[in-house]
């Protein structure tokens, strides 16, 4: 385990913008920063970044918190593994105490296979650089593409020997599991049961998470088994770790130079990518001959809603310009698309250009895509069908951009490209728009049974659909510590509402002295009124943040909120995160201190009557439930006792109102 100091060294150096900028691309805005949240399918910037409070959050989807919360739901990391992503990013050594054996059993499964994955790729790169084959098969490959030393260490290229047993022999020679070896998809077992190597006789192409861990691998035959055969490059299948619909080429090298340029270049395959680094052109992904996904065009347009789309001149590179690219514009992407002069690639055109060359040749020939596909699609297109058919085909593109402006721009250039009415045009585009608004409505509609019937199902068995285990972005299904760390309710009793507030003075003004006496802090006060009324917290680790702000409160370096987001309790960590982003409505940071204290000192005793108030309106309750229950024989006792809690009722309720 990772101690309390290293942690706070880990949380001081974490800059919240400069974490979420290497998954989200933010811009100003005012004290804040502004992007589109990662979390959900979100079209205009929502998530909101605070440098000042050091977390971000989504108004929209509600999502956020500090610089591990973010990376551990961004990333899937348990809370040690975000640790020490950001101790990697900050360059903080990680010291860490032996686990003890139940410790050690919690790894989860997701660890292993990062850690599998991570020996398979060193496992290619070394066979590479220093086995026979791979210094007489693989380097020369590379060479003959051009590759500089550099590049391969970049990218981390690798090679896999031809002997189809020899990964996975070794693999359980260093005590790595078969059963993670056939999970990463690495290895798979034959008919007798042994594991072989995926990718054996292949060059390697190693795939990285945003974060830079190794998800996958990609592969390429070599020699003469490369004639007629469809399938020269061969991918992991989806995995824990892989999903091919989630993923793009080079993101990992690319995403702080596709920030910085704001744009970034799209090609098919790993070399296309490679050689653009190569010559100096860093903002390059590749979706490797797969249709672009929804997820994949999520998170470029977080980076930067300009894609260049860089494809080969023949109709295959024709065809693959064409391809998601409504998806595209349905983001609000600008996309330009540059069609390389015969006989080139974005591999062979990095090769023989410098990457001012590169980028001069881009800027000068690019065409916006709607001009594109006007060229495309109608040039030498005489029969009226297939016409009307093309220019439709290019309407449904038009209607597909968000920006009325824009959209109504690109009118205006169909109206000169087509040679049909404005008018004509107009009404198409718009039934284009009324029609998908149509269809998503049903799709909702449709969404709405599917979840109705499930509910339905489930009450049918006994279950509660409701407390069913939530799935994560990625899918993966949220564990109970992470759903524990999120304490504050959507729905909440007034009970719970009153002690929400009183935790929230706790975390962020526990360390604060009363003006009434400069000996109790905010913390202590509370404990002794708890104390003094025998009660506690409905909700378990709100009472253990009580008190270990009480406890901590004699130090006189405690700081409540700086404490509770260091701690090293990952639970105690995201509800501290989840009151700090909460805003105070009871003490304004711009408010004078003796005045801020007499205000929190206020308010902390009104929510004190009012917790008393709550409580006596459960036991009263309890009381009416008793009294309609009780036998004739238990009447009088229930009636007796009922009349007490509604005096006592009445007491507090006066109370509460002289004290407003």
């Amino acid at each position: 385990m990772i101690d309390r100091l290293t942690i706070a060294r880990i949380m001081d150096a974490a800059d919240i913008v400069d974490v979420v900028s290497d998954f989200v691309s933010l811009k100003k805005a005012g004290a804040n920063f502004k992007g589109l949240c990662p979390f959900h399918n979100d079209r205009t910037p929502s998530f909101i970044v605070s440098r000042a409070k050091g977390y971000c959050k989504c108004f929209s989807c509600g999502k956020g918190g500090n610089a591990v919360g973010f990376i551990m739901e961004h990333e899937q990391m348990s809370y040690p593994e975000a640790l020490k992503y950001l101790a990697r990013k900050y360059n903080i050594e990680v010291q860490e105490r032996e686990m003890t054996d139940e410790e050690r059993r919690a790894q989860t499964e997701r660890e292993s296979l990062f850690i599998v994955n991570e020996w398979i790729a060193n496992y290619y790169a070394d066979q590479l650089h220093n086995s026979v084959d791979g210094t007489s098969i693989g380097i020369p490959y590379f060479r003959s593409r051009g590759f500089r030393d550099d590049i391969i260490q970049k990218f981390k290229l690798g090679y896999a020997p031809a002997d189809r047993k020899s990964l996975s022999q070794k693999a359980l020679q260093q005590g790595y599991k078969a059963e993670y070896l056939e999970k990463t998809g690495t290895c798979y077992k034959n008919d007798r049961g042994e594991l072989i190597d995926r990718f054996a006789g292949r060059v390697i192409f190693p795939w990285f998470g945003q974060s830079g861990k190794v998800i996958g691998f990609g592969g390429r035959l070599l020699d003469s088994r490369t004639k007629g055969v469809a399938q020269k490059y061969v991918n992991s299948p989806e995995t824990e770790l892989y999903k091919k619909d989630s993923e793009l080429y080079g993101l990992f090298q690319a995403k702080k130079a596709i920030a910085k340029e704001n744009r970034v270049y799209m090609v098919e395959g790993y070399t296309d990518v490679i050689s653009m680094h190569q010559c100096g052109i860093e903002n390059v992904v590749a979706n490797s001959g797969t249709a672009l996904s929804m997820k994949q065009v999520s998170i470029l347009h977080r980076l930067t809603p300009n894609i260049t789309l860089l494809y080969d001149g023949d109709e295959a590179g024709i065809h693959a310009a064409m391809r998601g690219t409504d998806m595209l514009l349905s983001h609000g992407m600008n996309i330009k698309v540059l069609i390389l002069p015969d006989g080139d690639d974005p591999d062979s055109f990095a090769r023989k250009h410098t990457a001012e060359e590169f980028r001069d040749y881009v800027e000068k020939h690019q065409t916006d895509f709607i001009d594109f596909k006007c060229s495309i699609m109608l040039n030498g297109v005489t029969d009226p069908i297939k016409r009307a058919e093309a220019i439709d085909s290019v309407l449904k593109s038009v209607s597909l951009i968000k920006d009325p402006i824009k959209r109504s721009m690109y009118v205006t250039l169909c109206v000169t490209k087509l040679g049909v009415h404005e008018d004509v045009i107009v009404r198409r585009v718009n039934k284009f728009i009324h029609d998908a608004i149509e269809e998503r409505r049903k799709q909702e509609e449709r969404e709405k049974e599917l979840e109705q019937m499930e509910r339905d199902r489930a009450e049918m068995m006994g279950t509660n659909a409701g407390n069913a285990p939530k799935a994560s972005a990625s899918g993966a299904t949220v564990s109970s510590a992470t759903a524990n760390a999120v304490p504050i309710p959507k729905k909440q009793t007034k009970l719970q509402e009153v002690e929400s507030m009183i935790m929230q003075l706790i975390i962020r003004h526990g360390e604060m002295l009363m003006p009434t006496d400069p000996m109790v802090s905010l913390a202590k006060l509370v404990q002794l009124n708890f104390a003094e009324d025998e009660i506690e917290f409905s909700i378990p680790i709100y009472n253990q943040i009580a008190n270990e702000a009480a406890q901590q409160s004699d130090n006189p370096d405690f700081i409540a909120e700086q404490y509770f987001m260091r701690h090293d309790d990952f639970t105690i960590n995201q509800t501290a995160t989840q009151f700090i982003m909460v805003n105070e409505n009871i003490a304004p940071e711009e408010m004078e201190p003796e005045k801020k204290a007499m205000q929190i000192f206020q308010s902390i005793n009104h929510l004190f009557i009012d917790l008393r108030l709550q409580m006596i309106v459960a036991q009263l309750d309890e009381a009416k439930k008793r009294l309609e229950n009780a036998t004739p024989e238990e009447q009088a006792e229930a009636m007796m006792h009922y009349r007490e809690m509604k005096n006592l009722h009445n007491q507090v309720a006066k109370m509460a109102g002289r004290s407003r």
